[in-house]
């Protein structure tokens, strides 16, 4: 009997697997080049981590100047850390952990103020997003966005920790042992926020589906 051959969609999970695995080794990897003096490997770090920080800090601060600039402190910090750097836990967890005490930091020493630019769509995804309909009236969407922006009301409102792991979990798809590396915290206590957390914005947003079913 020949040898069974792999199917073309497990070999699809294997690519994808080996891929994120060379991708996490790729960050290790050149941040040890960070740590040797290599700026050049610090700058494609920067370059490819930069834009999930800010979009994290962002949504935790709700203003886009404030995001940049705890980013900018964020990978300062990364880069001073250089010399004591050990590959011990993901890079991305690592970067993440740093980048919450800043948000955490930032809120609670009550400099956080409403940013005046609105978040994005994503913020809808799974909860208040629907698929646009190009036939949709002006007043289908402004329901819409008002729909978005309660849902990006009821996350504002959490308390700083539970927004941290909805963000990270939901937006940065970071898992739960990352999500307790970043917070420093168990897994179990992590997913413990995430249920606090859904579970009031469940609460908070179940309006929003009582009004979908009596539009249908």
């Amino acid at each position: 009997m020949g040898e069974t051959q792999p199917q073309p969609s497990s070999l699809t999970g294997v690519q994808e697997s080996v891929t994120a695995a060379l991708g996490l080794e790729r960050d290790a990897e050149l941040m040890l080049r960070v740590r040797d003096g290599c700026t050049a490997s610090f700058q494609l770090l920067l370059e490819r981590h930069r834009g999930p920080v800010v979009h994290f800090l962002y949504r935790m601060v709700q203003n886009q100047a404030v995001a940049e600039e705890l980013a900018q402190d964020v990978f300062l910090r990364v880069y001073r850390s250089r010399a004591t750097y050990e590959p011990s836990a993901k890079f991305t967890t690592w970067l993440f952990r740093i980048a919450t005490h800043r948000a955490l930091n930032f809120i609670r020493d009550g400099r956080h103020e409403k940013g005046h630019q609105s978040l994005d769509d994503e913020i809808g995804d799974g909860m208040a997003r629907q698929v646009e309909d190009k036939s949709s009236t002006v007043e289908q969407n402004m329901l819409k966005e008002v729909r978005l922006q309660e849902v990006r009301n009821a996350i504002e409102a959490l308390p700083a920790k539970q927004k941290a792991a909805v963000l990270m979990h939901k937006y940065q798809e970071l898992d739960y042992s990352q999500i307790a590396g970043a917070l420093e915290c168990s897994e179990s206590a992590v997913k413990s926020l995430l249920f606090r957390a859904y579970e009031s914005l469940r609460a908070r947003l179940a309006h929003l589906d009582a009004t979908g079913t009596k539009e249908s």
